[in-house]
């Protein structure tokens, strides 16, 4: 049986998606991820990891929120949370949550700075 002209398992099928993730709809629970958590490798890509995880875990050398790593991978954040929790379990990544904006430098003082700078 042919595929239909222009088709593409690539192209967000639900099918596949469905089989990316076992099956499962979301991410456990208890896990608090969401599209801001910063996602940073702990291991090397197994051999026997799937493609995406092994992805993730090669972009993740350097931390990366959720939401990059959906763009970088085309894949909906639904299924990229599933598959960081399912790293997440395993010990391979670890997730940190960004920055707070409290914990940020005031503007005013970095504008204050900044004007002193231009002034010596």
């Amino acid at each position: 049986m042919s595929e239909p002209r222009g088709f593409n398992w690539d192209d967000g099928v639900p099918e596949r998606l469905y089989v990316l993730t076992g099956g499962r709809s979301g991410a456990h629970p208890h896990s608090r991820l969401d599209l801001v958590t910063l996602i940073v490798s702990r291991a090397k890509p197994a051999p026997e990891l799937p493609p995406e995880q092994a992805a993730i875990l090669r972009m993740c050398e350097y931390p990366l929120s959720v939401a990059e790593i959906s763009a970088y991978l085309e894949l909906p954040a639904s299924i990229v949370m599933v598959l960081v929790a399912d790293l997440i379990a395993a010990g391979r990544v670890e997730a940190r949550p960004p920055i707070p904006a409290a914990s940020l430098p005031d503007a005013a003082l970095l504008e204050a700075v900044m004007h002193g700078l231009q002034n010596l």
